[in-house]
């Protein structure tokens, strides 16, 4: 039976992460891409001022919502969506794809980052265009939402837009259990058993209650919990890595030239023992730049429409930030502690250190820290997987309400919690491959949705150019739905209001 089911996991896993899959992925990024006038480039410094900068400048940007406003900040969704990113793809997927294709692969890791930033961007424009609202007062959006909403109201799509979303729904609860869930915490109790000696169960039965008290508190308790926990996380690691990094900074023109003479290399990756060429380092780049970043997949966008933005743009500038911190940041850090520090090849990618590529980036560690180096490692996994957990947690709620309503999601919390223990005291091999096929098949139905509402992508961003840069007088395009778009120009109008008579006295 389980050979079976492996099989056929492999079989499907092959199509969604395979050349097909992938292709997608690319055409998709390329094509809004083309569409927006590669915005993610041509306009790098406004999306960069309106996000990371306006942290410093607009305290509209962190500050929180009120006790009856059932959003949360710009801030917080960033943050969540972070956490749900920022997982152990962004340290043992580099080795993976450093090891299995070569050091050229971090380059192709970067393509489909640059693209999969339009991609993330055109996802969370479409989610918080057709977010509703449940019977609790909260946005709820995602792929389910524009696929029912958007594709569904194309001619002759109504049938196809509610089977893909419900699929999507089925395809994201199935892989929030897996590679949401019980893949992170398995790895958090195994690196913290390794470095510290804490027996897997007890690892498992705190997280248990970490999780109860975080995630059965709703969307806004994960908000509070991650805008402390991503930064805090994210600064950790950056410092630890940039220390390796300049500690062995004399390696890194080296460590650059294998990146880029092996992006086109013909030359076999992997030590040359199974003769991978040019697509294999690029299906490893692009498949843990996916895996990583996870633009493309509709993940995230779930809680960047809980956002208590109003412009659909602002949300998707946060969608490409994220990505950029994710991969262009995070990963390259990654990548440079790997291939500088001498544990890999610089030509093949192959392991010279003697350990498994999960290890490798301790084995970085502990080259320059000494024994300091796993603990480091343990610490950052834990970090950074169970804040996966957390991003994952209201992911897999928000699919679950979409198919069985808040009751249903209320039941999907407990079950939720529960898995952790399991995550953590169990051999997860097949779990993690199964987990791994779910998300990409999340991934081709959002982006049919992506592609066919492309258009509406570009008439959203040129709305909003029109009025904010142009200034010309134009109605807002904030909601595809007519209630929400009133209720917001009623808002907008208000606080405007507020604003002169404050200005006035």
């Amino acid at each position: 039976m389980v050979e079976m089911i492996t099989q056929v996991n492999n079989a499907i896993n092959g199509v969604v992460w395979g050349p097909f899959g992938l292709a997608l992925l690319f055409c998709t990024g390329f094509w809004m891409s083309a569409r927006t006038g590669f915005f993610q480039f041509r306009k790098m410094g406004y999306w960069l001022r309106h996000t990371i900068g306006a942290i410093f400048t607009n305290k509209d940007i962190t500050a929180h919502t009120s006790k009856e406003d059932m959003a949360i900040s710009q801030f917080q969704s960033m943050c969540t969506a972070l956490a749900g990113t920022i997982g152990t793809g962004n340290i043992v997927g580099v080795a993976t794809a450093i090891v299995s294709g070569g050091p050229g692969a971090i380059f192709w890791m970067w393509v489909m980052a640059l693209l999969g930033m339009m991609t993330s961007f055109s996802e969370n424009v479409l989610g918080v265009y057709y977010r509703r609202k449940n019977e609790k007062g909260e946005w709820s959006g995602g792929a389910m939402y524009y696929l029912t909403d958007g594709l569904g109201a194309k001619k002759g799509c109504k049938q196809l837009g509610k089977v893909l979303a419900v699929l999507f729904a089925c395809f994201c609860i199935l892989a929030s259990f897996g590679i949401g869930n019980m893949s992170q915490i398995n790895s958090i109790a195994g690196n913290m058993n390794a470095a510290f000696g804490v027996p897997t169960l007890v690892t498992g039965l705190c997280l248990m209650v970490v999780t109860a008290l975080i995630v059965i508190g709703g969307l806004k308790r994960v908000a509070a919990v991650t805008e402390k926990l991503v930064p805090l996380m994210a600064l950790f690691y950056i410092a630890g890595a940039l220390i390796i990094v300049v500690l062995h900074a004399g390696n890194i023109p080296a460590a650059f030239a294998a990146i880029f003479k092996g992006a086109f290399n013909l030359n076999a990756a992997g030590g040359g023992a199974l003769g991978y060429g040019i697509s294999q380092t690029i299906t490893w780049g692009f498949k843990r730049g996916a895996f990583s970043n996870e633009a493309g997949l509709g993940s995230a966008v779930m809680v960047n429409s809980a956002s208590n933005v109003k412009e659909p743009v602002h949300q998707g500038m946060w969608g490409v930030f994220e990505v950029f911190a994710d991969t262009i940041v995070v990963c390259t850090l990654t990548a440079l502690v790997i291939l500088t520090t001498g544990v890999v090849d610089l030509q093949s990618g192959a392991v010279l250190a003697g350990v498994q590529d999960n290890a490798l980036v301790g084995q970085a560690f502990t080259a320059a820290f000494g024994s300091f180096g796993p603990k480091f490692i343990a610490v950052s996994i834990l970090l950074f997987a169970y804040s996966t957990t957390l991003g994952w947690s209201h992911y897999g709620t928000k699919a679950v309400e979409y198919l069985f309503g808040t009751t249903g999601s209320r039941i999907y919390k407990v079950v939720f919690v529960c898995m952790t223990v399991v995550g953590a005291t169990m051999k997860l091999g097949l779990a993690w491959d199964l987990s791994d096929t779910f998300n990409g098949l999340m991934m081709i139905p959002n982006l049919i949705g992506v592609l066919v509402l492309s258009g509406t992508v570009v008439d959203i961003t040129r709305n909003y150019f029109d009025r904010r840069v142009k200034g010309r007088d134009i109605e807002p395009m904030w909601s595809a739905f007519l209630e929400y778009q009133k209720q917001e120009e009623a808002e907008a109008a208000a606080e405007e209001a507020e604003l002169e008579k404050a200005a006035n006295e």
